[in-house]
């Protein structure tokens, strides 16, 4: 099991080590894509009712891009390209594992090994998005608070101590244990429905539909926790702390703002989910696919597979 980590760090192109690889290289990609939607999508989701900056995503777009320019987009950007071969290892590592341990490629068994993939990568997921956070909402001409991901963490941790660092942990917990099983779950599931095979001249295409689908999903699937994330995380940023917890933070926010604050965001978010999520697992499954050539039928810790394509997956590390 720890060949499956310090392959999925390292990148290396072995039979245990495509998918961290593979994720690396298509990771990258999509976190440079698809920064610029999350910065919006976190201004949409914490910005002020009494006060509102954005009237929505184009206006929210074009305000950045107006006041702060583009570079203004990819505030915080540092933070989740650090994290980026930590969560690619322990996410492909763990989901494969446990894959393994369950025995069985089922849809339930893929659910199971992708909740538990989110839930363990959340030690590293939270801290990031925390950092991620805090510096995409640092206001444009005042002196800045935080030089960069790093500072931001060392000050939260000597103003606030550890439990600083991990604040909205348990929200995010509540995100990313759910859509991550949703997220492997449904590519499995729609690349069995659309039979992806090798040498289908519309592989590419299939795997593109399979992994945007996924990404969008999974969001769907717990979008309004993220919102009380966000909230949660940028909480006495810009002010005195509002919220006691998750609960309180969620009642104020609809006593306030009705249901549709829960999907504050949401069309930036889903504008990014398609083609980050399908670039990226397309990338995944094309390089494992190619790069482990022919299944050597001695290696004796496969997983049954259902009946289905013979297109290496996700969940057949």
């Amino acid at each position: 099991m720890a060949l499956d980590f310090l392959a999925g760090c390292a990148g290396a192109m072995r039979t245990k080590g495509l998918m961290g690889g593979a994720g690396d290289t298509a990771g990258v990609a999509g976190v440079l894509v698809g920064h610029p939607f999350d910065t919006v999508k976190v201004r949409l989701q914490v910005q002020s009712l009494e006060k509102p900056q954005y009237r929505g995503t184009v206006h929210c777009f074009q305000s950045i891009i107006k006041q702060e320019s583009v570079l203004g987009l990819y505030k915080g950007l540092g933070s989740p390209l650090m994290g980026l071969t930590f969560i690619n290892a322990l996410v492909f590592g763990v989901q494969g594992n446990t894959l393994r341990a369950l025995g069985r490629d089922s849809p339930l068994n893929q659910f199971l090994a992708g909740a538990a993939a989110g839930a363990i990568q959340c030690v590293i997921c939270c801290p990031m998005e925390l950092a991620k956070t805090r510096l995409q909402l640092q206001d444009v001409g005042a002196p800045r608070t935080y030089r960069g991901s790093l500072d931001c963490l060392a000050q939260i941790y000597q103003q606030e101590g550890l439990r600083g660092v991990n604040r909205g942990m348990v929200s995010t917990l509540l995100r990313e244990t759910p859509s991550f099983g949703v997220y492997f779950l449904t590519y499995d599931v729609v690349t069995r429905a659309l039979g992806c095979e090798p040498g289908d001249p519309l592989l590419v295409p299939k795997l593109l539909l399979a992994g945007g689908t996924s990404g969008i999903m999974s969001w769907l699937s717990t979008y309004p926790v993220d919102v009380v994330k966000s909230r949660l995380q940028a909480d006495g940023l810009r002010g005195a702390p509002r919220y006691r917890g998750i609960v309180d933070c969620m009642r104020q926010s609809y006593r306030a703002e009705g249901w549709r604050v829960f999907t504050r965001g949401l069309a930036s978010t889903l504008l990014r989910a398609f083609p980050v999520n399908a670039a990226t697992f397309a990338t995944v499954t094309v390089v494992l696919t190619y790069a482990r050539g022919p299944e050597d039928p001695s290696e004796g810790e496969a997983v049954p597979a259902a009946s289905g394509p013979a297109l290496a997956q996700p969940s057949s590390l």
